[in-house]
């Protein structure tokens, strides 16, 4: 890996810009990627509608906690966010901060669906997917909107300059933006950690027919959970195949008691728009 040719400056608030500027340098380390995760979590405080509950980033935080400790040693110091919003959806920041839009969370028929999209999601991030994205926006438009915002925050703070408000998001679309073999991955990932964190990992595969059912009710349209991914079809066939190889591991989590419903419920209960 090579070193950064930038040298972190004494004034802390130019510290974003630089690790923006890293791109421009090569392939970013661990430790780089950590410190444009923190950048984007600031950015997307302010960009996203995040939901402030506790009892339901509580819940979201433990699934997510209980896949990554089963995914064995991390570098990444992995957070879970909740984004109220009423389209399926979920996506990776760098370094392992994971947003999950509440629709998803509503349109989860068991734990172990909800867990899958979880741990897909975690594995963009513990294979690397978000920061190879991020290397190769360097020749692209979107690296220098980035460039853009990373300017606004040094000259004022981070919300000083007001196009680096959609610089935030439109950096993470393309961050999430991966290819068949980074999906493919990423579900490989899912299934051989859901098991080990006491999941069932057919949540991954029903989860798929859900979106391919919204697909066919749409005529057409994919969720945007999926816009940017493989065929539906592909994955639910691929993801089927890899089930299949799996040992048999009896006792796998489906449902979790009703846990899930609760939390349904309570989204729906703080969601003014639906009432």
């Amino acid at each position: 890996m090579r070193r950064s040719c930038c040298r972190p400056g004494p004034i802390g608030r130019l510290a974003p810009v630089c690790v923006l500027l890293l791109v421009a340098c090569g392939p970013i380390s661990v430790s780089q990627e950590q410190q444009l995760g923190y950048q984007f979590e600031q950015q997307m405080r302010g960009e996203l509608p995040l939901v402030h509950d506790r009892v339901i980033n509580d819940y979201v935080r433990s699934m997510g906690e209980d896949i990554v400790s089963a995914a064995g040693p991390q570098p990444f110091d992995y957070r879970f966010f909740v984004v109220e919003d009423h389209e399926i959806n979920a996506f990776a920041g760098p370094a392992g901060h994971i947003y999950l839009h509440t629709e998803t969370i509503l349109r989860a028929r068991s734990a172990s669906e909800l867990a899958g999209v979880i741990a897909h999601e975690v594995g963009h991030v513990a294979e690397r997917h978000i920061a190879e994205n991020y290397n190769r926006q360097r020749n692209t438009k979107i690296g220098a909107d980035v460039l853009t915002a990373a300017a606004g925050i040094a000259g004022g703070g981070l919300m000083a300059n007001a196009a680096s408000l959609g610089g935030g998001l439109a950096a993470m679309a393309y961050l999430n933006s991966f290819g068949r073999e980074a999906e493919m991955e990423a579900d490989s990932f899912a299934i051989d950690v859901l098991p080990r964190a006491g999941f069932d990992p057919e949540g991954l595969a029903s989860f798929f027919e859900l979106l391919e059912g919204e697909e066919d009710e749409q005529g057409g349209s994919m969720p945007s959970f999926m816009s940017s991914h493989p065929a539906t079809e592909d994955r639910i066939e691929a993801a089927r195949q890899a089930l299949e190889a799996l040992p048999p591991t009896p006792g796998l989590k489906v449902h979790d008691g009703g846990r899930l419903e609760i939390i349904q419920r309570r989204i729906l209960l703080l969601d003014r728009s639906r009432r």
